[in-house]
């Protein structure tokens, strides 16, 4: 399938800041199941960006900006060549060792209750029990937005009973990794059904199972990865694979920000 990505971020400030250093994650890269056909990046201070690879294999452009301004645009637009590979994405070279993939963060930490949630995956058929796994996160935490925002823990979304597509993400990690299986966080972007809102970003789960390498679970679908996705970046959580993430001096204590993300079909190929 071939997707078309525009996607536009956009910061105002009450007043002028005084300089910012922002790194972009935002290149995705070909690889099993995807191939990038074109891609662009227009941002204040991109033609001066430092560009490097970080700890997980993420291109990163560094950019920043030491002129006052009080609105800066990010946008981004792209073609992508997609594969279904029923979810796995195999087994390519990652900077970052299997075992990086155990640690726990704060925003994955398990406590007794993702713990016991862990247990539903660990069965003779791996594939079968974090299906079931999923399934039960998604029982237990429904999709709501408006109640968690980006600093809420795994084990705060699953009290909640509520949470968005990052909160699942981080509990089916924590829940694998308190069974010693090696999970990562997921952030790209998805092809919806008809009429519905594109999200600014999707984030789905992956765990490395033997014989397969990694295997994705998008739990607020229901679902394995499929043709309809686009992969942006990995990481520990949602933190370390934020496709935009920057500190700033000076704008006042009041940061809006707006994003329009669109992701269709190419329309030729829907004529074909």
């Amino acid at each position: 399938m071939r997707l078309v990505v525009k996607h536009v971020t956009r910061y105002a400030y009450a007043h002028p800041i005084a300089h910012m250093v922002q790194q972009l994650r935002l290149t995705p890269q070909s690889g099993p199941g995807q191939t990038v056909v074109s891609w662009k990046i227009a941002a204040d201070g991109y033609g001066s960006a430092a560009h490097y690879v970080d700890a997980y294999g993420n291109v990163v452009d560094l950019v920043s900006h030491r002129q006052a301004l009080d609105a800066i645009e990010i946008a981004v637009e792209g073609i992508v060549e997609t594969e279904e590979r029923s979810g796995i994405f195999g087994d390519p070279p990652c900077p970052a060792p299997d075992l990086v993939f155990l640690r726990q963060t704060p925003l994955t930490r398990a406590n007794a209750a993702i713990r016991r949630l862990g247990t539903l995956a660990a069965q003779d058929d791996p594939i079968a029990g974090f299906h079931e796994l999923m399934h039960a996160i998604r029982d237990k935490v429904g999709y709501q937005t408006g109640v968690t925002e980006v600093h809420t823990s795994a084990t705060e979304a699953l009290a909640a009973g509520m949470g968005v597509c990052q909160d699942h993400a981080h509990i089916f990690i924590g829940a694998a990794r308190s069974i010693g299986v090696p999970a990562r966080y997921v952030s790209g972007y998805m092809l919806l059904a008809d009429a519905q809102d594109s999200e600014a970003h999707h984030a789905w789960a992956e765990v490395k199972l033997p014989g397969l390498g990694w295997v994705g679970f998008d739990v607020s679908n229901g679902m394995c990865p499929t043709d309809r996705y686009i992969r942006l970046t990995t990481g520990l959580d949602a933190r370390s694979a934020a496709p935009i993430r920057g500190v700033r001096g000076g704008g006042g204590p009041d940061e809006t920000m707006r994003v329009d993300v669109s992701v269709l079909q190419d329309a030729q190929q829907v004529q074909q």
